[in-house]
């Protein structure tokens, strides 16, 4: 197979994942399925197969910035590097829906936050660290001004 057919086949798995995200509140279980291990376990698998056909002849290595970009001129390995992305984003994301569901916190305010993930995969960690942590705070201020004091007032 072709890496340009590889890369034509691997967009589409990974969307499905990505969409099954943006609808999970209609179908939790299945969402979670899709997004957690059927696309990606399906992109690691391609990426398995690459890493293993194809890393022992690659030229460069991760010791300096020159042999990184090294690396990735072998369209077999960046296809492999492309994989990685999709894989890993797509894994952060599920993760980031499950744990907003756990932390009850409203769908609405993951939908922006995935595709960020998908495009900049940190940038969307780090903004539903911040979310999940400011809601945290929020909780924590109401639910101490919510409870009646326990001192008493004599006159």
């Amino acid at each position: 197979m072709s890496m340009d057919t590889l890369f034509a086949i691997s967009s589409p798995i990974a969307m499905l994942g990505w969409v099954a995200l943006i609808i999970s509140p209609l179908i939790p279980n299945w969402s979670d399925r899709i997004a957690t291990y059927i696309s990606p376990g399906l992109l690691s698998l391609a990426y398995m197969s690459l890493i293993l056909a194809f890393w022992s002849g690659a030229e460069g290595g991760f010791d300096t910035l020159a042999n990184v970009q090294m690396l990735f001129t072998q369209s077999e390995i960046a296809m492999a590097g492309w994989l990685h992305y999709l894989a890993f984003d797509l894994f952060v994301g599920a993760w980031i829906v499950r744990e907003a569901r756990k932390a009850q916190i409203s769908h609405w305010f993951i939908i922006p936050i995935l595709p960020l993930t998908l495009l900049f995969g940190p940038i969307g960690y780090v903004l539903f660290v911040a979310l999940k942590a400011s809601l945290a705070l929020g909780r924590k201020s109401n639910q101490s001004t919510d409870q009646p004091s326990n001192r008493t007032v004599s006159v």
